[in-house]
């Protein structure tokens, strides 16, 4: 046992906790990177959160924009790996997935994952489930979901806008870019 390192990583817990309690006092919720996406997306998207955060399926619902109505699951990854958790209850209209970076499969030694938004996706709930369920192996739909690629690619939102469903003001890109793991690149902007 090296009693320095514990002693420096207690040390570093305290600051964190400190840190986390300031979040919650702004966000009203504990911070775990679901809640935390579920704050971010109600503020940026304009989204009337679920007063329970156990609601099932539905985290939400746009309160304005061409998804006014509309329920919507919010997810929060760190890291963006092409799982998705996913659900077969019905009403549920869109996922809204804020992710990190995408993820380095070589390890996860000395690796960090911080809390970031580096892509936002927006998929229609019905329509993806309906197309994984048409794949020759359709995965299994529940906790880490297997998403293509392709998916994931015409479902983003941010930085690149490829789903028209859902454009971006230049105020909600600023926003989201505030949370971005490295400064966004000039063709991003």
């Amino acid at each position: 046992m090296i009693a320095e390192d514990i002693e420096r990583v207690a040390a570093l817990i305290r600051q964190r906790n400190d840190i986390d309690r300031q979040i919650s006092a702004v966000i009203g919720r504990p911070v775990v990177s679901g809640h935390l996406a579920e704050w971010l997306a109600s503020q940026v998207f304009d989204i009337d959160l679920e007063v329970r955060a156990n609601t099932r399926a539905i985290d939400g619902v746009f309160r304005s924009g061409p998804l006014r109505g509309r329920s919507v699951n919010i997810k929060g990854y760190g890291k963006q790996e092409s799982m998705l958790d996913m659900t077969e209850a019905e009403g549920l209209d869109f996922y809204l997935v804020l992710t990190g970076p995408p993820a380095d499969w070589t390890t996860s030694a000395a690796a960090t994952r911080p809390w970031c938004v580096d892509h936002v996706y927006l998929f229609d709930a019905p329509r993806l489930l309906g197309r994984l369920r048409a794949r020759p192996q359709a995965p299994k739909i529940g906790v880490a979901t297997s998403v293509a690629a392709q998916y994931w690619r015409e479902a983003e939102i941010y930085p690149a806008a490829v789903n028209p469903l859902l454009a971006l003001t230049a105020e909600q890109a600023a926003a989201l870019d505030c949370f971005r793991s490295a400064p966004a690149m000039p063709d991003e902007a």
